[in-house]
């Protein structure tokens, strides 16, 4: 398992692992054209590759012999939904579910918040589903704050969300 930054020419992969992962996440009861349409536009080449040209975009890939199975996404400048967090955020954390439990997510967060700091971050913030118990239980055990919540929304649908900060001693 090697641990990279983003290439251009990783943006179908990344696209692709987008997919799989929200849809295998939030998706547990069957699948309907509003979530169908959100996926295909929000999941796009073009759209990742946007995000890794981006210079306010730091995107970090796991890749093992057979391709990417694993990535983390740091967006700087993006306010917080809630007071006392920095401007950094980890917008987008995605781990294949079946290299779950095998340090690709450790490894890749224990990454981004090494940059964090290299950066003079003094914290880091994310939300994720508040419905998401092994997240939500993953960013605990790594020293991860719940500090409030928001809402994730899609059209006229609202999903609450838990916020989670980390700071830098």
């Amino acid at each position: 398992m090697t641990l990279r930054t983003a290439h251009k020419s990783d943006a179908s992969s990344i696209a692709a692992l987008s997919i799989e992962v929200w849809i295998g996440t939030y998706l547990k009861r069957g699948i309907n054209a509003l979530f169908a349409d959100y996926v295909l536009e929000e999941f796009t080449a073009s759209k990742a590759e946007a995000l890794i040209s981006d210079p306010n975009e730091f995107i970090l890939v796991s890749e093992n012999d057979e391709g990417i199975d694993g990535f983390i996404r740091l967006s700087c400048g993006n306010p917080a939904p809630v007071p006392g967090c920095s401007n950094v955020e980890i917008s987008t954390f995605y781990v294949q579910p079946r290299h779950h439990g095998k340090g690709v997510g450790k490894r890749l967060l224990n990454a981004a918040l090494q940059h964090c700091r290299t950066n003079g971050d003094e914290s880091v913030w994310l939300a994720t589903n508040a419905e998401n118990t092994p997240a939500i239980a993953f960013y605990l055990a790594q020293g991860f704050e719940h500090v409030g919540e928001t809402h994730f929304r899609i059209e006229d649908q609202a999903y609450l969300n838990n916020v989670y900060s980390y700071r830098f001693a």
